[in-house]
């Protein structure tokens, strides 16, 4: 992979922000709480969305900072349930400064990124080897895919 391929891969991530924040600004406020068919309202999608995109933030930086370091899965759904995290109920607004945020902090390593710097590697506790590709797959297509879920009905 070139210089150039990293400048598209920063390119690709960026667009991915974009994507979802234009789903969510055609969203209807009146519909945060509508159930969806696939199981999570628009509510817990941006809950959620804030929550992974934290984890995805530190997760580049352990690889880069900590190469051979252990990536810690978690359970999305047991989080989207749980009360105390809120994602039924508590208002969106920290969770998509903390979407903007973590894309942001991770756009800006992005920006740094050499070419060796994509060897690095570690283990994800649920899907075993995991490195940069891996993850720059996973965080570009994460946010579309969940700006197709807002969009759904």
């Amino acid at each position: 992979m070139s210089n150039e391929e990293l400048k598209a891969l920063a390119s690709d991530y960026q667009a991915a922000t974009e994507v979802f924040l234009a789903a969510y600004a055609k969203l209807d406020p009146a519909d945060l709480d509508k159930p969806k068919s696939d199981g999570w309202n628009p509510r817990q999608v941006i809950h959620h969305l804030a929550d992974s995109e934290s984890q995805s933030c530190a997760r580049l930086k352990r690889l880069i900072a900590e190469p051979g370091t252990i990536i810690q899965g978690y359970d999305e759904n047991k989080w989207a349930q749980n009360p105390t995290l809120g994602y039924l109920v508590l208002p969106i607004e920290a969770s998509l400064a903390l979407f903007k945020a973590s894309r942001q902090a991770s756009l800006e390593i992005i920006k740094r990124l050499e070419f060796a710097d994509l060897s690095k590697s570690g283990t994800h506790t649920e899907s075993g080897a995991y490195d940069l590709r891996k993850w720059f797959k996973t965080y570009i297509n994460h946010p579309k895919d969940h700006a197709n879920q807002l969009l759904a009905n």
